[in-house]
């Protein structure tokens, strides 16, 4: 693979203009293709199978007004009266204008009167806070962020009466999609600090990224024409831009550093020294960048269409970049020579492979190997040890920044009513042929009965029969917010005690539908398939580093030791947004539980991430032990021609990931920060500490069954 590698880098530096102006027509080409067939992104949480999912289709299927998907409006009164003449007046009108707009079904209005004498929604016992349900017969996601704008434009006479309005829901999160903003700028700006500290030249540092946002352009092209055949959710351009920007620079400075060095003894021409840069720092490139694909695919294998479009992103951005860099960046190479040098800071330009403190840091680590490797492990295990309070869960609308309508909507609601009114749950219960209208409605009746007496329960309406008699259906209001435990627990609780023991002997079950059971469902889904994940995934990284390296010890110490860098990205997510420790530096005010895709997606992501590092570290070890055959000296001179270039790499990565923290998207903040902590650790307590320890006490037998030299 090398000698294709060097092959390929070496024709592309041969013939630099016409690799560059392949790629940038091929870029330009995927961007315009993007532009003119491109689909839109879908926030589609549905789980086949789910019990919650089960229960929407047979709601919507008998009891049509239900609707597809739903906005909630917010009326409130800072002084007076809802029932005031004017204010009344202006709700009915802005109700019967919603009731006129596109694929709206119905919409209730809390203030019912001769004019308008149908009654939907709540009022708050002083009068100044109500709700009206807006429904609809399409998805959030095909109505687009237009069925928001025009419910805010409906309700301006009644802002014009005093009214404050606001919405909640999925058809309005639609319109809040979280978008990159300057966070690409920030991480950019930082990356180029770095990387000129690193190499001591503008040129040189300036390649990673030039090379990175190229691939990157063909990369998020990808993803906007695989949005057209596949419902990929807006969160997932984000996370995919993060991990295309950062592996993207990664991977460019590795070759970019290996051409350097080539160049650095005057024997090599610049072709040569760019084919030389992809054969060695390419192949590393290559598996490591293999690696994260065949990693972030596995998601597709969650049974989760969301987090698998999720995995389709980060893997297409990925890959254009990792395309990039094993073929665009040798010919720019070729084209400058040696004039990557150019710009330089100093008298000289900075070597980063260079350094004579990574030669005496490597002997001090083989010296003293055990205690190193004791240490980092005890230390890993430590700040990985909040992990035993993870709790999976999905934040709602509480947890929003403080001036969006969905989060002033959501305070509002729990003021004037409880916080379990933001997040009620909708129980269907099938009714069989064989039973009588007057046996289903002792069946609901009975249902609604042990309902109440749960002491979670706040509320429980009474059951209201489908036309065709085929569906009772309940809603029942929790005492807590949507995303506290408890209402897990009565979730679990109505399907496996409560309903079962109403509904014995009448020969039917109760589904529970609603937001809130849909987030328990996707919790318990990942838990389940996570464990699955995690195997499919450590099994492919290992064959692939069995077949670079023919070493078998070599794959499970890497696997282990990328278990250990992910095992302290989920600690630091619990402590920080669980705890709440440090919450208020990067916008969000309250605990919330860990999004329930999160620890399936970063392990795909870590897991594949990690083996940058390990890959780089592995093959400058390899070259030496092959050389000299001694397995502690090859220890020393993989970590001195390395350590460097490996933290600058991991600073990078780092700031690339934590620009994105201040997003407003909890997902992606929380994926930020979990890629931030372990790729820090990783290339610092791990591969400069605990790997090279750990080599050092393998020896020989790391590389086993390959032959020593000589």
């Amino acid at each position: 693979m090398e000698r294709t590698l060097e092959r390929l880098g070496r024709a592309c530096a041969a013939r630099p203009w016409h690799a560059i102006a392949a790629w940038l027509l091929v870029a330009v080409a995927l961007v315009g293709l993007g532009q003119l067939t491109g689909g839109s992104f879908v926030n589609d949480f549905r789980v086949p199978g789910a019990e919650s999912q089960r229960a929407a289709d047979l709601i919507q299927r008998h009891l049509p007004a239900y609707g597809a998907d739903s906005a909630e409006i917010v009326w409130h009164a800072a002084d007076g009266d809802l029932h005031e003449a004017d204010r009344a007046a202006a709700i009915t009108a802005a109700i019967g204008a919603i009731r006129q707009q596109p694929s709206v079904v119905d919409a209730g209005n809390p203030l019912p009167d001769a004019v308008d004498p149908t009654s939907g929604g709540l009022l708050s016992p002083d009068g100044r806070t109500a709700t009206s349900t807006v429904r609809y017969d399409r998805h959030a996601g095909e109505l687009g962020p237009t069925a928001y704008q025009r419910l805010d434009a409906a309700v301006e006479p009644a802002r014009a009466a005093g009214i404050d309005v606001d919405f909640r829901g999925l058809v309005v999160d639609v319109a809040f999609e979280p978008t990159t903003g300057s966070a690409e700028l920030v991480g950019l700006t930082a990356a180029a600090v770095v990387l000129l500290v690193s190499f001591g030249s503008v040129v040189a540092a300036g390649l990673p990224i030039l090379v990175a946002l190229v691939g990157l352009a063909a990369g998020t092209a990808l993803v906007l024409i695989a949005a057209a055949a596949v419902d990929i959710p807006s969160s997932a351009p984000i996370v995919a831009v993060m991990l295309g920007l950062g592996a993207g620079i990664d991977y460019a400075l590795f070759v970019v550093t290996r051409f350097r060095a080539a160049l650095a003894d005057g024997t090599t021409d610049p072709v040569t020294a760019a084919g030389r840069a992809a054969g060695t720092a390419g192949h590393a490139v290559l598996f490591a960048g293999g690696t994260v694909v065949v990693a972030i695919l596995g998601l597709l294998f969650t049974g989760i269409p969301f987090v698998g479009a999720m995995g389709l992103a980060g893997a297409l951005t990925v890959t254009a970049t990792m395309a990039a860099a094993l073929t665009l960046l040798p010919a720019v190479l070729g084209l400058l020579g040696g004039r990557v040098d150019a710009g330089r800071l100093g008298r000289r330009p900075r070597d980063p492979v260079a350094g004579s403190r990574w030669p005496r840091w490597g002997r001090h680590v083989e010296r003293h190997r055990l205690a190193y490797a004791v240490g980092a492990t005890l230390l890993l295990f430590v700040v990985t040890a909040p992990v035993l309070t993870l709790r999976l869960g999905t934040p709602d609308d509480g947890n929003q920044p403080a001036h969006w309508p969905q989060r002033q909507a959501y305070d509002r609601v729990a003021a004037a009513f409880g916080p379990g009114w933001n997040g009620p749950l909708v129980l269907a219960v099938p009714v069989p042929a064989a039973l009588s209208a007057t046996e289903a409605a002792d069946a609901a009746d009975g249902l609604a009965r042990r309902l109440a007496a749960d002491p979670a329960v706040e509320l429980v309406t009474p059951a209201q029969l489908s036309a065709d008699g085929r569906v009772a259906l309940l809603t029942v209001v929790p005492r807590y917010a949507p995303q506290d435990e408890r209402v897990a627990d009565l979730v679990h609780r109505v399907r496996s005690d409560v309903g079962p023991a109403a509904l014995d002997g009448y020969g039917t079950e109760v589904l529970i539908a609603g937001t809130t059971a849909f987030m328990i469902d996707i919790a318990d889904a990942v838990a389940d398939r996570l464990p699955w994940v995690v195997l499919a995934v450590i099994l492919a990284a290992g064959l692939l580093l069995v077949a670079m390296f023919r070493a078998p010890l070599i794959a499970v110490k890497a696997a282990v030791l990328a278990l250990l860098s992910i095992g302290t990205a989920y600690g630091v997510l619990v402590v920080v947004f669980q705890w709440g420790w440090g919450l208020g530096l990067i916008g969000v005010d309250r605990p919330v539980p860990i999004m329930s895709v999160v620890p399936m997606l970063l392990f795909a992501v870590l897991f594949g991430l990690s083996m940058d590092y390990e890959v780089f570290l592995l093959s400058a070890v390899r070259e030496e032990y092959r050389r000299s055959g001694d397995a502690g000296a090859a220890v020393v001179a993989g970590l001195a021609g390395t350590g460097r270039v490996i933290t600058a790499a991991s600073m990078i990565m780092a700031v690339v990931f934590l620009s994105f923290v201040w997003i407003d998207d909890t997902l992606v903040k929380m994926v930020g920060i979990g890629l931030a902590t372990a790729v820090v650790i990783d290339a610092t307590v791990i591969r400069v500490v605990l790997a090279p320890a750990v080599l050092s006490l393998l020896g020989h037998r790391a590389w086993w069954p390959g032959r020593r030299a000589g």
